[in-house]
């Protein structure tokens, strides 16, 4: 049996905040004779603790307290003591945070996230994670196939689309369960959020009591932003209506969709009560499971749905660089930075073409405060000529730049064995710290650890945290 580790992670999203602890089995899988690379070979949950709903102050600041004692009741229901945890990850997703107090909640909880995976995850990161916490990227994998994953929480939809396996581009939706919440014992409306005067879409006034029947028009208007964006309904006046600021979707029909999230639960499972929740959740999942164009999809279940995006966290797959690396007034070490990597397609092409891609994904990782440190991965070209190493070069010092003028070291980790020579490209284009390394296996959503040059410095130390969603 390989080594254990006990791991937790905790989920703090628009509507709910929850908390997993798992036992993963670490394994050695390379020969006697080579550098380590350990991977999971195991995950067992141990506790799962109950959805609670994410508590508030108002509308735009975080109970941060009352996520601490959430989090402190738990570990004391599951029997463990922080001080038993090895790893973990906190990650922050949905409208919680764009709160204005989001830094707050997790400096509340730094004494359970030690040396954790910490992240305010926007629409983008959160859509990534829902997908991979559902399976829909393994989905797309295994069957060769497009696959749109909604994940439907309480303010947002988030959307990611896979194409055999890789994503291809991410998105996010005004749509959601509790833009609008209700008195669950009288039906009368406590909440209507902003987002449907902004959409032109019919909704009920603060005050006014509901019925299934009343909120239909509201709801039908929502399905529709879902189904166009699928490329299931013509046109996209719904889904324009709903695109949240600065997001644009290109809209392709797709053959398979899956869904995760609250409001994924009540698509094939809603409690008999429509106010169970005291919103728009269970009559939103039941408009979806009605839709048509929603039945004549091929339709991916994962295995998870509300929860997910709650991530175990990350293996610690610790390995060496290879020995063609650049670095330049970098100091060491650097400490979970978030992986952003291209599809295979992105690569290619022109200096531009490649630096707008670089561009249009680094808001990936863009939180509250706005644009964040990360390392961005590429596969590399086999045996490439010196032209095509300065035009790549080229493409990423212009794709980072933005990253470079917001005050971080551009960050670059190429798996082809090309590093050092792509650096040195690299290095008049930009000023200041510059790292590239290469022989460097990575993925979106992983995050790295790089630590100071060893033997002779020829090789950087790398540990590989990939987070674990539960998928069981």
């Amino acid at each position: 049996m390989g080594e254990q580790l006990l791991s937790v992670g905790i989920d703090i999203g628009t509507s709910t905040t929850q908390l997993i602890l798992s036992r993963l089995t670490l394994e050695n899988r390379a020969t006697p004779f080579t550098v380590p690379r350990v991977s999971i070979s195991g995950r067992e949950v141990l506790y799962r603790s109950a959805i609670h709903f994410t508590p508030l102050l108002s509308d735009t600041v975080i109970d941060a307290a009352g996520v601490r004692t959430i989090v402190e009741e738990e570990y004391r229901k599951s029997g463990f003591d922080k001080t038993q945890v090895d790893t973990g990850a906190v990650i922050i997703t949905g409208e919680t945070a764009r709160k204005e107090n989001a830094r707050e909640v997790l400096s509340a909880l730094s004494e359970f996230a030690g040396d954790f995976v910490v992240a305010t995850a926007g629409p983008d990161l959160e859509s990534i994670l829902a997908a991979r916490g559902a399976g829909a990227d393994e989905y797309s994998r295994e069957h060769h196939t497009t696959v749109l994953h909604f994940d439907i929480g309480g303010g947002t939809a988030n959307l990611a689309l896979y194409r055999n396996g890789e994503l291809v581009r991410t998105g996010c939706l005004d749509v959601g369960g509790r833009l609008i919440k209700m008195d669950r014992g009288s039906g009368q409306v406590t909440y209507v959020s902003p987002v449907f005067v902004r959409a032109g879409c019919p909704a009920p006034a603060v005050g006014q009591r509901v019925t299934p029947e009343t909120l239909q028009p509201t709801l039908q208007i929502m399905v529709e932003a879902l189904e166009q964006a699928a490329g299931l309904r013509p046109g996209r006046d719904r889904l324009d209506a709903f695109l949240t600021q600065g997001t644009s979707w290109t809209v392709e029909e797709v053959p398979v969709v899956s869904f995760s999230g609250g409001v994924a639960d009540c698509i094939d499972n809603p409690p008999p009560d429509w106010l169970a929740f005291g919103d728009l959740g269970v009559l939103l999942g039941l408009a979806i499971a009605a839709s048509p164009a929603f039945q004549k999809a091929g339709r991916f279940r994962g295995a998870e749905t509300i929860r997910a995006t709650v991530v175990g966290a990350g293996s610690h797959a610790t390995d060496l660089s290879g020995s063609t690396i650049f670095y330049r007034d970098i100091t060491f070490p650097l400490k979970n930075i978030p992986i952003l990597k291209l599809a295979a397609g992105e690569e290619g092409g022109e200096p531009e073409k490649l630096a707008r891609h670089i561009r249009d994904r680094l808001s990936w990782y863009r939180d509250q405060g706005g644009l964040v440190q990360l390392a961005l991965a590429l596969r590399g070209e086999r045996n490439p000529s010196y032209r095509r190493i300065q035009e790549m070069a080229q493409g990423v010092a212009h794709g980072l730049a933005p990253l470079v003028e917001a005050g971080f070291v551009p960050i670059v980790a190429v798996e082809a064995d090309q590093a050092k020579v792509l650096g040195q490209a690299m290095a008049p284009l930009l000023p200041g710290p510059l790292l590239c390394l290469d022989s460097v296996g990575v993925d979106n959503g992983d995050y790295i650890d790089i630590g100071a040059p060893v033997a002779g410095g020829a090789v950087l130390p790398i540990v590989i945290k990939t987070l674990v969603f539960n998928k069981s």
